[in-house]
């Protein structure tokens, strides 16, 4: 239980923001910790292992473009620069978004007893869960 709750900890402090939303960290390095800490079955592995291989692509593509505009830019006067730094934090904010997705995409298919142990994780460590119902909207 320990180490569950520092995993959520760590990863939350990684993703940050102003009420810090319990993130899990689908498609992070520490996939295989998701699957032991809530005890995923088979099917929700592969689930799990697949999403893990979208975000990888997803934030890939965004990666590039951020990369881009900055090299793009590397000798940009401060106020086109000013204008580049609110691009990639667009980009930045979208990667976000991602996770988040791919993170509610997992927490739609655990069991209830699986939510109820993150929910309850997310308590003893002052941060919000992600709330799922069974049609989880993507957008």
């Amino acid at each position: 239980m320990k180490g569950a709750v520092l995993f959520i900890c760590l990863l939350s402090m990684f993703l940050g923001s102003a009420q810090e939303e319990c993130a899990l960290g689908v498609g992070g390095m520490d996939d295989e910790t998701i699957a032991e800490v809530f005890q995923l079955n088979e099917e929700q592995k592969e689930s799990l292992k697949n999403w893990s291989a979208e975000l990888k692509i997803r934030n890939e593509i965004l990666r590039n473009r951020a990369e881009f505009l900055l090299k793009q830019h590397e000798e940009s006067p401060p106020e086109v620069l000013m204008t580049v730094s609110r691009e990639y934090k667009t980009i930045m904010d979208s990667m976000k978004l991602n996770i988040r997705m791919m993170d509610k995409r997992l927490l739609s298919i655990f069991n209830p007893k699986q939510y109820g142990f993150y929910v309850k994780l997310c308590d003893q460590l002052t941060l919000r869960p992600i709330h799922v119902n069974k049609s989880v909207d993507e957008k």
